[in-house]
């Protein structure tokens, strides 16, 4: 008890030196942070006011329209809208199974300890790549080869609105997969890290108690690391809605509304990029209109990864 008593003592008698640097840590921390605020506070100002004149012109008909014709004068942002959502939720699903099995992999002792330094050594260069880089790989290397296998998707399910448009080159899906190679890394990074997370003596009870390693990893290890993982996730699809150059390259930048994934298609990104620059008038207005709608898909995406990542902590 009179120790305790004597190291409050001791904290209450600190040189007024310490409590200086202590004050002045405390400032500059929430000065730094109050940094950041101001600057997404600031973007967001920005955006909206240059985006005024075409909401108030255009309302909510401007989320579901397609017309984009400068001549007419005319804007609608559905096209992009529907490209940016079907791209980011269909690289998720396909990447989200290959990101944790991929992280699994590496973190659990399944397979010999240099081949799976090289693994993780090959995700983190995967993450090292410029989009630019990806998206010329994208139209050179990867839509060839995988266009026998749209045109296989046509003639045999073309009666399906997914599939109904004969496969033209660059086009939604091969956008798709694209960002499927560039999220990839982000989730199995993030994965990782959670799963290494995790205490050993949670794993060695479940061992402990007669599960398979295929059980300790399904029934301790991912449920220890969810919060985590989902955090990566929702991180991931923030990456695969904002992506701009290589689905720019490989999307065909077409306002055309259509269902069908083997049609050309566009995402916000991709048409800001394209136009921004020669833009004037009220297609500018249009342009940033556009765009806040895509800084309000990102906020909702951070928004509901915080609110998953706290349930899925209190849960596990």
């Amino acid at each position: 008890m009179s120790s305790k008593l004597d190291d409050r003592y001791r904290l209450r008698k600190r040189p007024v030196s310490e409590k200086l640097v202590d004050v002045g840590f405390k400032n500059l921390a929430i000065s730094l942070a109050s940094i950041v605020a101001l600057i997404l506070l600031a973007i967001l100002v920005v955006v909206f006011r240059g985006g005024l004149p075409a909401m108030v012109r255009y309302g909510w008909q401007f989320l579901i329209t397609s017309n984009w014709n400068p001549v007419d004068d005319e804007y609608g942002a559905g096209a992009a809208i529907y490209g940016t959502l079907v791209t980011s939720l269909l690289s998720l699903l396909i990447a989200v199974p290959l990101g944790v099995g991929t992280a699994i992999l590496i973190t659990e002792n399944i397979i010999p300890q240099k081949i799976r330094n090289l693994i993780g050594l090959m995700v983190e260069l995967l993450a090292a790549i410029p989009s630019v880089v990806l998206g010329l790989w994208a139209i050179f290397v990867m839509e060839p080869f995988i266009r026998p296998g749209l045109e296989i998707l046509y003639n045999y399910f073309g009666w399906f609105p997914l599939f109904g448009s004969p496969p033209m080159g660059p086009g939604t899906l091969p956008a798709v997969l694209i960002l499927v190679v560039m999220i990839l890394p982000i989730i199995t990074a993030i994965t990782r890290d959670s799963l290494k997370q995790v205490p050993d003596k949670l794993i060695q009870a479940a061992y402990g108690v007669g599960t398979t390693r295929w059980g300790a990893i399904m029934n301790v290890t991912l449920p220890a690391a969810i919060s985590g993982i989902v955090g990566g996730v929702m991180l991931a699809l923030g990456r695969a809605m904002g992506e701009t150059m290589a689905v720019t390259m490989i999307i065909g930048n077409s306002n055309n509304f259509s269902f069908s994934l083997l049609a050309p298609g566009n995402t916000i990104s991709a048409m800001l990029a394209n136009q921004f620059g020669e833009a004037d008038g009220s297609q500018v207005s249009s342009l940033m209109y556009a765009a806040f709608i895509l800084i309000l898909m990102t906020l909702a995406v951070n928004i509901l990864a915080q609110w998953i990542v706290k349930q899925l902590s209190l849960k596990y």
